[in-house]
């Protein structure tokens, strides 16, 4: 499995002059675990690898169904690695991942092999946020807002395709508003 994932293999092109231009491998964690929020707004769903991103926590956020990730010290992280990222995916995903979050270059696990692969990854911009909170868990978010977050996500996806579209956060909170009586549960 060593070879089949290698720095080349995932879109570095082999670029040994430092520059990430051609990563177009992405770290996700959170709601992006599930292929059909990746369907929803890929398209497709990428060839992927599970991976351990070494020295961050995963916490849920208060008012939000989806988690953020932060570095602390011994901790990890586990999740998978999209493969072959196109640059409008890419530029798809920044926008879903909107102003709470910042593409960060860093190195990831797969699981499995000794490969250290650099890939990105969405670390949440507000490090002092009083908000993050225990660990957030997919599984429990798979059986009770999932299917909610898909419609969401599909929302936003119709919503891009217009003039004047609203960015993720604000078609976050309008949906979870709508179903939720004007509350947003975590």
């Amino acid at each position: 499995m060593a070879s089949a994932y290698s720095v080349t293999a995932v879109g570095n092109g082999g670029d040994t002059n430092g520059s990430n231009n051609n990563i177009r491998s992405v770290f996700v964690y959170g709601s992006l675990l599930a292929d059909d929020v990746v369907r929803a707004l890929l398209r497709r769903i990428p060839q992927n690898s599970p991976a351990t991103l070494n020295g961050y926590h995963r916490f849920s956020v208060k008012g939000r169904v989806y988690p953020a990730i932060l570095p602390v010290e011994n901790k990890k992280v586990t999740g998978r690695v999209l493969l072959d990222i196109t640059a409008p995916e890419l530029d798809i995903l920044d926008k879903f991942e909107d102003y709470e979050y910042g593409r960060e270059l860093v190195d990831v696990s797969l699981l499995g092999s000794s490969d250290i692969l650099p890939v990105y990854t969405y670390v949440w911009v507000n490090k002092e946020d009083p908000d993050l909170y225990g660990e957030w868990d997919f599984e429990a978010w798979k059986e009770s807002k999932m299917r909610d977050f898909v419609n969401m996500t599909v929302g936003f996806v119709e919503e891009q395709e217009l003039s004047q579209s609203k960015p993720r956060v604000e078609t976050y909170e309008s949906y979870y508003n709508q179903i939720d009586g004007n509350k947003i549960s975590g």
